[in-house]
This record gives C-alpha cells, sequence and structure tokens, in this order.
C-alpha cells in the first residue's frame, strides 16, 4: 500500500500542516486504520479507495475519526490529482461530511466545505485559565472560536491542555485580526490526541465565517500562526459554503509493508 506524506497549506516541505495519504483498493479494518493513524502520529491520516464515482474518503487522528478535515483533503486531493489522475484538474470525494468537491487552480488546490451556525456563547474564566488571556468573544459552531484583543495574544499564548479538554469544543480555535493577513489564528485539540493542529482546514470554515461577517468581506486571507505556519485563501460562497484553498509540497512516497 502506498502511502504519501504531503504538506498543506504551503508551497515549500517541513512547513504547513503535514497529512499521510493511503491510496487503498478496498477497505482494512477501523482498527487498522486507527493503529496506523497511532504509527503515523501526525494530526491526521487520511485513507482513500477508489469507487465507481469519485473516491470514499476518510480522516483519522491517532486518537479517533473525525467528519471533515480541511488540510488532509488538500493533500489527499495533491495525491490524486498529480499521481492517479494525472489529467484531471477535479477530484470528488464522499465524506462523512457528504460529497466534497476540489479543483486544482494552477498550484492552488480549491475546496467546497460547507459553513456552520455560529452561536455567541458566555466568556468564562475557565477560557481565561485555560488559554492563559481572556478572549474578548466566544462562538460555538462545529468547534469553539474564541476571539482575542490582539495578533500578539494569540501568537504569543501557551494554553493548559489539560484544561482546555474541560471546555466545550472538539477543538478549541483562538483568532484575532491580523496585522499581514485579514485573520491569525491558532487550533489546539487534546480532545482528539493533537495538542496543537498545524494549520487546520476544517477550523476556518468558521474562523473565516466569523471575520468575513465582522470585516463585512467575502474572501479572507487567514494565517495560521503555528510554529510550521501556513495560508488559506477562504472564500463565502451561497448557500451556506466556502471555498478553501491552498497549495502543497511533497515530502515522501512510502510503502507500507505491515499486514493491514
Amino acid at each position: 500500500m502506498k502511502q504519501y506524506i504531503v504538506d498543506a497549506f504551503t508551497s515549500k516541505p517541513f512547513s504547513g500542516n503535514p497529512a499521510a495519504v493511503c491510496v487503498m483498493d478496498s477497505w482494512p479494518s477501523e482498527e487498522s486504520m486507527m493503529k496506523l493513524a497511532m504509527e503515523n502520529n501526525l494530526s491526521e491520516t487520511a485513507f482513500i479507495v477508489k469507487e465507481e464515482a469519485g473516491y470514499h474518503l476518510r480522516w483519522f487522528t491517532p486518537g479517533t475519526e473525525v467528519e471533515l478535515c480541511g488540510h488532509a483533503t488538500l493533500a489527499s486531493s495533491y495525491v490524486i490529482l498529480n499521481y492517479y489522475e494525472k489529467h484531471s484538474t477535479e477530484v470528488k470525494f464522499n465524506t462523512l461530511s457528504g460529497e466534497l468537491t476540489i479543483h486544482r487552480n494552477d498550484n492552488l488546490f480549491e475546496m467546497n466545505f460547507p459553513t456552520y451556525e455560529l452561536k455567541e456563547i458566555p466568556v468564562t474564566d475557565d477560557m481565561k485559565k485555560a488559554f492563559g488571556a481572556r478572549p474578548v468573544k466566544a462562538v460555538l459552531g462545529l468547534d469553539l472560536v474564541c476571539v482575542f484583543e490582539s495578533e500578539d495574544i494569540v501568537r504569543n499564548m501557551t494554553p493548559d491542555q489539560e484544561l482546555l479538554r474541560k471546555i466545550e469544543g472538539r477543538i478549541q480555535n483562538a483568532t484575532a485580526a491580523g496585522s499581514d493577513t485579514d485573520c491569525v489564528s491558532r487550533s489546539f485539540c487534546p480532545k482528539l490526541s493533537i495538542a496543537e493542529d498545524p494549520v487546520c482546514g476544517s477550523a476556518h470554515c468558521q474562523i473565516a465565517a466569523y471575520w468575513a461577517d465582522q470585516l463585512n468581506k467575502q474572501e479572507i486571507f487567514a494565517y495560521q500562526a503555528s510554529k510550521r505556519g501556513g495560508y488559506l485563501h477562504c472564500t463565502l460562497q451561497s448557500g451556506n459554503r466556502i471555498t478553501i484553498s491552498g497549495e502543497a509540497a511533497l515530502v515522501a512516497i512510502s510503502e507500507i509493508v505491515a499486514p493491514l
């Protein structure tokens, strides 16, 4: 079985968000996929099987299967369109979040994702303790998004992972308006066994939607300020959809020899 390591939301290897992409003829057991995801110890390992119409795509963290992952979808698109469907500019994935269509536009891979209703919730003392700074606002969609007063607060925070586990939301996002981009964010996922996701595409279904509303803009250029860092081009669409685009860089191609 081929496995590809691809860095997403970057044009340079060893930056952005790394994902493992496994292309298979048929599905192994969930236990086997979980074991490989744990072995890789990346924020996401993607598993792909070709179907009559498109491909079936599933995502696993080292701790669980998830229903939506942006960077591993981008990495999967990079692999399929560069190594399996070389003459195509589009790939469709059947996923737990429905059908996802990804277009290749020069160096950018453009993903069409759902947005989520954002409900404002009270800022709590637990949020302040967990992030080390008090948010000025908190909204909850698929995940929790905490808004902070400045970019510097987001870039320099060192959250308490144990306290983050106790806060509502499987992923806790910290965001603020950016100086060189529309917004700057970081994503912490202790409930999914990920201390910090380097660049989280699915989180920007909420983060970009929030800032589009706040800034009265249709297009949001975002930066995720992890140690690796990465850029996301986000455009709000009609019908509660958003396109999130980014580049990708191949790091490795390997053969999985252990039985799955």
